[in-house]
């Protein structure tokens, strides 16, 4: 890890002196910020899901090593009707999964479905990969899982 990512990451500890603090103390149902979910991921406390398309994690960026189901597939994002079994498939319902997307809504939405399908610990990792966009329409200047130095790779 570089000197850099982990002042990043000091900067935004949840640890306790023993180590990290029980994930159930941590999450929100409101979803999680990325440095949180960076810190149960890499701990091997959760599974993180890209919900983004393939296409976007070619493009874009992802998180290495993490598991990508897509919410929505193409250019116009056309809903996945099975997101929720290829999800299971590659979760299980009662991990703790981390949905991750470009800005927050969509893994938002697929966080909801999960829910309502019966996985017990599924959270939306707020900000997303990229951020919101900002008053000249670019992501990234302010919010987001890049925005934040967290790891991440390009194809």
């Amino acid at each position: 890890m570089s000197a850099s990512l982990q002042s990043a990451a000091a900067a935004h500890t949840y640890e306790k002196e023993d180590g990290l603090a029980p994930v159930s103390e941590l999450l929100s149902k409101d979803g999680v910020s990325p440095q949180l979910a960076w810190q149960l991921f890499s701990s091997g406390k959760a599974v993180l899901v890209d919900v983004r398309t393939a296409e976007e994690r070619a493009f874009v960026g992802y998180v290495p090593d993490s598991v990508h189901v897509a919410w929505a597939t193409g250019t116009s994002l056309t809903r996945n009707p099975r997101f929720v079994r290829e999800l299971e498939a590659k979760t299980g319902k009662d991990k703790t999964v981390l949905l991750l997307c470009r800005s927050g809504k969509r893994s938002a939405l697929a966080a909801e479905a999960a829910q309502k399908a019966g996985f017990t610990q599924v959270f939306n990792v707020l900000e997303g990969f990229e951020g919101d966009l900002d008053e000249q329409q670019h992501r990234g200047g302010s919010d987001g899982w890049r925005y934040h130095q967290l790891p991440w790779v390009q194809a």
